[in-house]
């Protein structure tokens, strides 16, 4: 019995002292997020090209799903909608049927590297688009992988560019831009300004 109660309570100083030590570095990995985040002005000026003329346009900082990640957006033209899976950006005034979709959906798959999930993408993508050009490395305007894809050459045939981007734990943020041909230096040159901004935090 003796042994039994010298056990007990250093059963219980180990378990305090993991709780503890669980607290501080969570407190500690909040603090240091919420630091980052703070590291961002709630709004600024940028200046994009816009059918080639320079355009000084007011952004205001987002917050992505789950705080992970943050980007600057021009609430003028567009809102973010967040949902349960992922988050879209799209025109602030909704379309006239006549147009294609234009949007912008941010989603992170946690459990895919980015060079699995460039290779289902690959497939997706050529299953939907009659042309798609070869998967390239870029570093603008974010650093990662880049698949376009178009179905034809009229004013409204339907463009995308997807980016996959290493989410630094094994995982990989999708970015899906839709818009359509005649749009792509207008919501095309936007998205691409948007996209500059883009910075993750988690």
């Amino acid at each position: 019995m003796k042994k039994q109660r010298k056990i007990i309570p250093i059963m219980i100083v180990a378990a305090a002292a993991i709780m503890l030590l669980f607290t501080t570095q969570t407190d500690t990995g909040t603090a240091f997020i919420k630091q980052l985040k703070d590291m961002f002005v709630p709004k600024k000026e940028i200046t994009q090209s816009i059918e080639g003329t320079e355009e000084e346009t007011e952004v205001v900082l987002q917050e992505g799903k789950d705080a992970e990640y943050v980007i600057y957006m021009d609430e003028e033209r567009y809102k973010l909608v967040k949902g349960e899976s992922s988050d879209i950006i799209t025109t602030k005034e909704p379309l006239e049927d006549r147009y294609p979709e234009v949007s912008m959906e941010i989603k992170q798959f946690k459990d895919v590297s980015p060079e699995d999930m460039v290779v289902t993408l690959e497939t997706e993508i050529a299953s939907t688009y009659t042309t798609v050009t070869e998967t390239e490395n870029v570093t603008e305007p974010v650093e990662g992988y880049k698949i376009h894809g178009i179905s034809g050459s009229e004013w409204d045939s339907p463009v995308t560019n997807v980016y996959v981007i290493d989410n630094r734990h094994g995982g990989s943020f999708v970015i899906t831009e839709k818009y359509f041909l005649e749009a792509a230096e207008g919501h095309g040159a936007r998205f691409y300004a948007i996209l500059q901004e883009f910075k993750i935090i988690n």
